[in-house]
């Protein structure tokens, strides 16, 4: 059974920031990045389950090529991108970004 997938918008920027970044160190490396997180959303298309829960139903896939994680939830028979970053970040940033208090 193939899973919807939704990328919510932090992600999105996540994905832009990231991209551009990339892209400023070669030319063509942020479609190379491009191209590996797009292998990766299909993968969770596929199998979104196969990573554990991490943090309030949140799981990761990492990413190869790049230092980049997929965090993301499943939500009945959709797949709901909600971050695409540096694997090097404080994992508390994620906390933050879902109770801003």
């Amino acid at each position: 059974m193939a899973f919807n997938l939704i990328v919510r918008p932090e992600a999105e920027r996540d994905l832009s920031e990231a991209f551009r970044w990339y892209e400023g160190q070669r030319k063509g490396l942020g479609h190379d990045f491009l191209l590996q997180i797009d292998a990766g959303f299909r993968f969770l298309e596929r199998t979104p389950l196969v990573f554990p829960e991490m943090y309030r139903r949140i799981r990761r896939h990492l990413i190869k090529r790049f230092p980049y994680k997929i965090y993301y939830t499943v939500e009945q028979n959709t797949v709901v991108i909600l971050a695409i970053v540096y694997g090097g970040r404080n994992p508390q940033w994620l906390r933050n970004r879902l109770d801003p208090t």
